[in-house]
């Protein structure tokens, strides 16, 4: 069981790093929150008790298709989501990648090689709604979420078997994963304050600077 303190809205545990708890609606998994101490009092709120443990999704499909959606706002991830389920776009694969077919649709982003991995695509829309419910409740603006994190992680393999001739027997395992995702509200963008233009100079420069300084002294 992890073991969690929130301080000063920083969320700490001792199993995993550190999350800001500052105007981020985090859902993580696998997790449980049941063993929280609050050190701060102002910070006495409940926090989700959601425990997702080994998702029945294979691993190498979903860390793809993480990939594919990180740092795109919610609404646009929903929406290119809905286009790869339909096989109107398709998820790139990257790093995976051995044996997986070519296809046109991934030209946009640079490759060639991708896939339409329904289930993953499914359990990942899930679970970007359920993170929007949390950042609801929270009082963040839903329209100006993005995910500023999704990580997905190698679960430990299910292992069972499958009888082959002559009396052998092979392993039939499965590739569960644990995902993490973390929506963050867009800060709004300041213009920059009006003022002198500052110029930067490199090393050789400011060596240049100092050697006509001491010429000009003597």
């Amino acid at each position: 069981m992890s073991h969690w303190i929130v301080d000063d809205g920083q969320i700490r545990c001792y199993s995993s790093r550190c999350l800001q708890g500052c105007q981020v609606a985090w859902f993580l998994s696998p997790c449980s929150r049941n063993d929280i101490e609050y050190s701060n009092t102002t910070m006495q709120q409940k926090l989700d008790t959601l425990t997702y443990e080994y998702h029945l999704v294979q691993f190498k499909n979903t860390h793809e298709v993480a990939a594919a959606i990180q740092g795109l706002k919610l609404s646009k991830a929903y929406s290119y989501l809905k286009n790869v389920n339909e096989h109107k776009e398709a998820i790139p694969f990257r790093h995976f990648n051995g044996g997986v077919g070519r296809t046109s649709q991934v030209k946009q982003f640079k490759t060639t090689q991708g896939r339409w991995p329904v289930k993953s695509i499914k359990f990942v829309t899930d679970l970007l709604k359920n993170a929007e419910s949390n950042a609801e409740a929270k009082g963040l603006n839903v329209e100006e979420l993005y995910i500023s994190s999704i990580i997905v992680n190698q679960a430990p393999k299910h292992r069972r078997r499958t009888y082959r001739a002559h009396g052998r027997i092979n392993p039939f395992m499965s590739s569960p994963c644990h995902i993490e995702v973390i929506l963050t509200e867009k800060a709004e963008s300041v213009p920059q304050a009006a003022g002198k233009k500052v110029t930067r100079l490199n090393a050789r420069q400011l060596a240049r600077n100092a050697r006509l300084a001491v010429n000009n002294k003597q």
